[in-house]
């Protein structure tokens, strides 16, 4: 079990410039001010799951999501859009990166469109702060608010249930397959795709970094650059000068 005092209440949400160092804007807000000023994901009673590795060399990435799934029933939690956290600050663009970083120091990294993508299969990727009923086939994941649920604040893919036969909700590793760059892919042994290492536990950092527009940007032209009537305007000056001082 994991210990009480593991279990996160509030997130540091920051937006970095480009430069990696540069603070543009931040804010920390608990699971108390999400709740009560954010839309709610979730419903405290349906619940959600990721997939681990399937182990199995003829389905790796096991489609209809029969395999290690009930596994990772990570519990009927509610919480609140990666998305709208981001906002907080001053959002996303393309070709920005968030850093979704747990207390220990665990991340993972993703793009604008996973974050702000929303495709069912996938779902809206949230912080999970509330669990409402306990994992019924997974490991527990405690129940309440935290401290009580202590595998909180948690990375949570709130997909729907249209893929599997079952009618869960599912982010599969075939899902993750289908709505991420392979770049983001968690594969377990760097072999098997497995969803539920991106869940990241005990978050407590969304850290958004700025994609790099260009320092080029409103300076003054080159010479390469200036256009074509630039000589000629400076002979005309040149003969203006001259004529003044006859």
């Amino acid at each position: 079990m994991i210990p009480a005092a593991a279990a996160t209440t509030e997130v540091h949400v920051v937006k970095y410039a480009s430069d990696g160092t540069t603070i543009l804007d931040e804010r920390t807000v608990d699971y108390t001010w999400m709740e009560e000023n954010l839309p709610v994901l979730g419903d405290g009673v349906t619940h959600y799951y990721h997939q681990g590795p399937t182990f199995n060399e003829s389905d790796r990435w096991d489609p209809a999501e029969y395999q290690n799934v009930d596994t990772r029933d990570y519990g009927a939690v509610k919480g609140t859009a990666v998305s709208d956290l981001c906002d907080l600050v001053g959002g996303m663009t393309p070709g920005d990166t968030l850093k979704v970083e747990a207390e220990d120091g665990f991340y993972k990294k993703f793009s604008y469109e996973s974050v702000y993508g929303e495709e069912a299969r996938k779902g809206t990727m949230g912080i999970a702060w509330y669990v409402g009923e306990d994992s019924l086939t997974g490991d527990p994941q405690g129940s309440g608010y935290a401290p009580g649920y202590y595998d909180g604040m948690r990375l949570i893919f709130f997909a729907d249930d249209s893929v599997n036969p079952w009618g869960w909700h599912v982010f599969g590793d075939n899902d993750m397959k289908e709505t991420l760059p392979e770049d983001e892919w968690h594969l377990f042994g760097g072999d098997w795709p497995s969803t539920s290492g991106l869940s990241v536990k005990h978050v407590n950092e969304l850290a958004i970094t700025a994609h790099d527009t260009g320092s080029d940007t409103g300076s003054v032209p080159t010479t390469s650059s200036r256009s074509p009537l630039g000589p000629l305007a400076g002979l005309l000056a040149i003969c203006a000068v001259a004529a003044l001082r006859r």
